[in-house]
């Protein structure tokens, strides 16, 4: 019998906007930078914070768990953004979505936790740049001045009209993390598109 089984090989949600996205990269000559970085696992963890589940879940993947709002904490490859008092995004490298959540699992035991596999329901798109923070502000009503919003902080938002979860990265250089649901990111790199035009 013939193997019927899906081999279709796997599509970003923005994959046909990789080039837009370069070319808007090589025409700011350094001021901004954009790209998507796709595939990369994210795992929703729900957890009483102050359990011994919080503790022996930080243990396993290497981390404290951010407790202080809109804060985000990295260890490695593995980050963890704070999304409620009793809510984590914990974002891996691709593929290793599965391990993380068997992580997670096996960690907190038999105390109540909800671990869900969210990685299929958002892209990360990376700003960055010298004026990737000017760029930002032209749709997100944050205050993105780096002693308000600087390395390690998050935020659920919105930019451009659009729902997303904004990390700044640890490094000022590093820019930051846009994830936005797949159903958004076409619209959403439109938007970035649009108002990066200046900087060409």
């Amino acid at each position: 019998m013939a193997d019927t089984a899906l081999t279709a090989r796997q599509r970003s949600p923005l994959s046909a906007a990789a080039h837009r996205l370069a070319a808007a990269t090589r025409s700011s000559k350094g001021a901004i930078r954009l790209a998507e970085l796709p595939f990369l696992a994210q795992v929703n963890v729900r957890l009483d914070a102050k359990s011994p589940a919080a503790d022996a879940v930080g243990l396993a993947l290497g981390l404290q768990l951010p407790l202080e709002p809109n804060t985000v904490v990295h260890a490695g490859e593995v980050t963890a953004v704070w999304l409620g008092p009793d809510e984590w995004l914990v974002v891996g490298r691709r593929g290793t979505e599965g391990d993380l959540e068997g992580r997670i699992r096996s960690a907190a035991a038999d105390e109540p936790v909800s671990v869900t596999d969210v990685s299929a329901q958002r892209t990360t798109l990376l700003v960055a740049g010298p004026r990737a923070r000017d760029l930002l502000a032209h749709g997100c009503a944050l205050d993105l001045h780096p002693r308000a919003f600087g390395p390690g902080r998050c935020a659920q938002t919105t930019l451009g009209r659009t729902q997303v979860v904004l990390v700044a990265r640890d490094e000022p250089r590093a820019g930051f993390w846009v994830l936005v649901r797949s159903s958004f990111a076409g619209y959403l790199v439109d938007w970035l598109l649009d108002a990066a035009v200046e900087y060409r």
